[in-house]
């Protein structure tokens, strides 16, 4: 007789003790997420830097913050890169140490070794389904920024193209000052 496979609840998920290894629950289960190397660690710094800068009092951006969400009618708690959200959405006296309760307006995924374009184009489909007002999925290689909208075709970023948003006030910036902030030896 085969044993049914016990689902991970969303309280089992956020349960579970902490280890060195993060984890997102997809589709009831605690998945690894990959572990940053070099070049990924220091593209994530440099983002955090360029958004923490602009953001000052008005939100606040967070490496490796899981965020609980809803996927195809379940529980899903992704953990991005980085994510921005503003005091609009996330009041300033909510101080809980948990995964955000509510979509940021940015979730931020950078393309590691191993992981594909299209792997993270379903994510950031599956963020915006889920909430999210903006995806960016960044590729050190390619040294594009990909932005995907809830309400219009994705738009990739090269070289000193300025990202601007009319969600983001203020922001600009170019894939050429992300990575350039973050020191990557130049491509081939």
């Amino acid at each position: 007789m085969q044993q049914l496979e016990q689902k991970l609840t969303l309280e089992d998920f956020l349960a579970m003790p902490e280890s060195d290894v993060t984890h997102e629950l997809v589709e009831g289960e605690a998945v690894p997420k990959m572990s940053p190397k070099r070049f990924h660690a220091r593209v994530t710094g440099a983002l955090y830097t360029l958004l923490n800068q602009w953001c000052q009092e008005q939100g606040e951006v967070n490496p490796e913050w899981a965020i609980a969400l809803k996927r195809r009618g379940k529980n899903w708690v992704p953990v991005p890169d980085l994510t921005y959200i503003s005091y609009q959405r996330l009041p300033t006296d909510v101080m809980e140490d948990e995964p955000c309760p509510v979509p940021p307006e940015l979730a931020i995924e950078i393309i590691s070794q191993g992981q594909t374009f299209g792997t993270l184009m379903e994510k950031a489909t599956d963020y915006l389904e889920a909430g999210v007002l903006r995806v960016w999925v960044v590729d050190p290689h390619a040294r594009s920024i990909t932005v995907f909208y809830p309400d219009a075709p994705p738009r990739t970023y090269t070289k000193d193209m300025v990202i601007t948003d009319s969600l983001f006030e203020g922001l600009e910036l170019t894939p050429q000052q992300v990575f350039g902030e973050a020191r990557l030896p130049e491509k081939d």
